[in-house]
């Protein structure tokens, strides 16, 4: 059988399709591993631990993305656009399964099935799970800073139309809603705002941000870190989500990524002001 890649561009060992984008996800997970490996050290944890949990906490998260996936439905999917949310995989749950070599990965559910897969393993060896997320958190923004990139090399995840230097062109298999209409954005001449570029980047910042306060800011608690990453990442995604136009929308046009993260940066700012509440407003409380 010959090798074939459809639009995911890669190379062929033989008839096996390698593609790029799974490339930078394994590259992202094994850099991220050697970070965690690093804080664990840092903190006197066992490192051989996270290798031990990695792969399992990979598989999970592929499992959970490509969930988050299917059941979503993004701007401009139907029962007849292949490969595309919700609508499709209902008619077609085969694909569900095997379409993946097509895209579809969701971030959010790669946490939650890597959350799971932590959450299990520390307490099977009886660990602390605020610590093992603490040392989880800048490899796991590193890692998605670096994952990013396979939306580059798949032409993916690019906003509106834009004048600005370091827009991106987008070639018309890739084009999605009124985008795809070449007469009205020409091929040559438009570009396209590269919002994974600006994700990648502010999880950049937000991994030496981590890095540095993790080190730096002796009042921390345990548990602090992972709560500041939620913070960094929730604020991230709501920017970018709002400049996204084949996001997957709830009723009233809110894009649904959005609304996941001012949770998530609600959560950990209550948790945050919660657990630093003066003692003297515990006390009065109690």
């Amino acid at each position: 059988m010959p090798c074939e890649l459809g639009l995911q561009p890669g190379l062929c060992i033989g008839p096996l399709p390698v593609r790029f984008y799974g490339i930078i996800i394994v590259t992202a997970a094994l850099i991220g591993g050697f970070i965690a490996t690093r804080e664990a050290r840092r903190r006197g944890e066992n490192t051989e631990r996270i290798w031990d949990a990695l792969i399992w906490i990979v598989i999970a998260g592929i499992i959970g993305a490509r969930l988050y996936h299917v059941l979503s439905t993004p701007a401009g999917c139907a029962e007849n656009v292949p490969f595309c949310g919700f609508p499709w995989y209902r008619n077609h749950p085969f694909d569900a399964i095997i379409g993946i070599t097509q895209g579809g990965l969701g971030i959010f559910g790669a946490i939650v099935g890597g959350l799971i897969v932590v959450g299990l393993y520390v307490r099977h060896y009886k660990l602390s799970l605020a610590r093992y997320l603490d040392i989880a958190a800048p490899a796991l923004i590193i890692a998605q800073a670096i994952g990013r990139w396979g939306n580059f090399v798949n032409q993916e995840l690019y906003g509106p139309p834009t004048d600005l230097p370091w827009g991106i062109s987008i070639d018309a298999p890739h084009r999605y809603g009124d985008f795809a209409d070449l007469t009205k954005y020409p091929l040559d001449i438009t570009r396209f705002h590269p919002l994974f570029l600006y994700e990648s980047v502010i999880n950049i910042i937000g991994f030496i941000f981590l890095v540095l306060v993790s080190r730096k800011w002796r009042w921390l608690k345990e548990g602090d870190v992972i709560l500041l990453y939620m913070l960094w990442y929730g604020a991230n995604r709501i920017f970018v989500e709002s400049l996204r136009p084949d996001a997957w929308t709830l009723a009233g046009g809110l894009p649904t990524a959005q609304l996941i993260s001012i949770g998530i940066v609600v959560v950990a700012i209550g948790a945050l002001v919660v657990r630093h509440r003066p003692r003297g407003a515990q006390l009065a409380r109690g």
